[in-house]
């Protein structure tokens, strides 16, 4: 199964890298590095995420990657990664409205 990227968690991701980065460089190379491992496993393992509590429906999910949730799609042919959000930032439903 393919990962693609919306242009809100590739936003979201960059904000984050930038923001560990301004303190502990080192720390967010290894942040991003580990990320984009776990990410991409998705395509092997798609539903191992737990479902997004926000959302309830079934093809949205979520992975851990402290301090941030990854939320995603699992569709029919790939996986899309949604957004990156980090877990004490309010719930934005609109990033997943602008999904589809």
């Amino acid at each position: 199964m393919k990962v693609v990227w919306s242009v809100v968690a590739e936003q979201r991701v960059i904000e984050a890298f930038e923001a560990i980065a301004s303190d502990r460089p080192a720390a967010a190379v290894r942040w991003l590095r580990e990320l984009l491992t776990k990410v991409e496993s998705l395509d092997r393992f798609a539903k191992r995420g737990r479902k997004v509590p926000e959302i309830g429906k079934s093809p949205y999910r979520q992975l851990q990657h402290y301090p941030y949730r990854v939320v995603y799609r699992v569709d029919a042919t790939q996986v899309v990664v949604i957004t990156v959000r980090h877990s004490r930032r309010a719930w934005d439903p609109s990033e997943v409205v602008r999904d589809g």
